[in-house]
């Protein structure tokens, strides 16, 4: 593998304190320094970035890949694909597969498959069998198969004795509890938020308490054991407050939001169009003030995606189609144009909430652009213009809330482990 020099971009890799105009030199797949006018060999790939930023690869903690058993929807290498155009160098798959991932054989079909993927995929497995919430998972066997994670996203754990269990098991096992909270039973077969969208719609609503709810037990359980927990996709200002008092009482809680929660509200699904249904639900303005303000403050660690594909097929009937949208090529023009384009958020706390965070959460070897880290990096125009055509994504879906949005920051080049895997044409 020959050395590889990116020149002249403005490199911002909060975890090192770069945020400066300056060279990369890639080598055997890793940094071999940053800085300026780096010695190198007459046989080296010279990339010059004059005018664009060099990351450290993002870190997306929360990805739907359907593989194995819904292939039809995405794939690890298709999801991989569509993660590189989106500057993921990371990613953590979860577990509601067919079969699901309870299995130490389902583990490493997923990590196999993934060795060839435009992105390194991180698994998380599930607590309980089946996600049934009836019969834990062997976490230990898990481990030994390389999950990184555990959840039973898309149902949250039911029996609670369980999820405690795997709370106090996964610091040990050097794993991550990422937990889906909601209580189905207040949710009750919704189908968007409910509130005046909903009632004008006619359409069975999911009250923010049965997110909240389900915060406040994961929540109770960390403070309790004093173990760490991961709240995924936060859309609630309730939860947001939940978070946020729970940090300050040292409970050892992290927390995520998607991109749809502080740039859309349930206004969108007056369309009648279930692209823009997902669950968590998107919510009230009052709601995505919160989410900002939980990522201004620190409540909020991370933007993930939930990046959830559906066929055109099963996304064609507003209330009968399944929950979810894509998000991995929009995420970062996004959150630079809501937040950064806005003023909310520099460009410097945006990285650390997609990459930095991310990495350290999970605690993967990524977010860092330092001497001997794996050269996964991603170079962004931020001020590019680009209008989101779903017939131009990688992925195998189109479901994006985003479609025809146009959104200021792309990604033009995505390279892992020294290697460039995207290239915005």
């Amino acid at each position: 593998m020959k050395d590889i020099l990116i020149k002249n971009a403005q490199v911002v890799s909060p975890a090192d304190n770069i945020n400066e105009i300056c060279d990369i030199l890639i080598r055997d797949g890793k940094i071999a320094s940053v800085g300026t006018n780096p010695a190198v060999g007459s046989e080296a790939e010279i990339i010059d970035a004059g005018g664009l930023y060099a990351v450290p690869g993002l870190v997306d903690m929360h990805v739907h890949l359907r593989d194995p058993g819904q292939t039809a929807k995405e794939d690890i290498i298709s999801g991989c694909r569509a993660a590189a155009a989106g500057g993921v160098t990371s990613l953590l798959a979860m577990p509601n597969t067919i079969p699901t991932v309870d299995s130490a054989e389902t583990v490493k079909y997923i990590l196999d498959k993934a060795k060839d993927a435009d992105s390194k995929v991180y698994v998380a497995a599930s607590i309980t069998r089946g996600l049934k919430s009836q019969e834990p998972t062997d976490l230990e066997e898990l481990r030994a198969a390389g999950a990184t994670g555990l959840s039973d996203d898309g149902r949250p754990v039911e029996n609670t004795k369980f999820l405690s269990d795997a709370m106090k098991k996964a610091p040990k096992l050097g794993m991550t509890v990422v937990a889906h909270c909601e209580d189905l039973f207040l949710a009750d077969g919704g189908k968007i938020n409910e509130g005046e969208v909903s009632k004008a719609l006619g359409v069975k609503g999911i009250p923010a308490s049965a997110e909240d709810c389900g915060t406040a037990r994961e929540i109770a359980l960390a403070a309790a054991e004093n173990v760490p927990v991961h709240i995924c996709h936060v859309s609630t200002k309730t939860s947001v407050a939940l978070v946020r008092d729970a940090k300050k009482r040292g409970v050892k809680v992290t927390a995520e939001t998607a991109p749809h929660y502080f740039s859309l509200t349930e206004k969108e699904l007056l369309k009648r169009d279930a692209d823009y249904r997902m669950n968590p639900p998107l919510r009230t303005d009052d709601d995505v003030k919160a989410i900002i303000e939980g990522l201004q403050d620190g409540t909020l660690d991370a933007i993930a995606t939930d990046h959830a594909p559906h066929t055109p097929a099963e996304k064609a009937d507003f209330e009968k189609s399944p929950n979810g949208s894509i998000g991995m090529e929009t995420s970062f023009a996004v959150a630079n144009t809501f937040l950064v384009k806005t003023g909310l958020l520099s460009f410097e706390e945006l990285i650390r909430k997609m990459s930095v965070n991310p990495a350290k959460i999970l605690g993967i070897n990524a977010g860092t652009l330092s001497e001997g880290a794996p050269a996964d990096i991603a170079l962004i125009a931020p001020c590019e213009q680009w209008t989101v055509d779903v017939n131009k994504l990688h992925g195998k879906s189109k479901n994006t809330p985003f479609k025809g949005k146009t959104l200021t920051g792309r990604v033009k080049m995505t390279v892992l482990d020294g290697k460039v895997v995207y290239k915005d044409n």
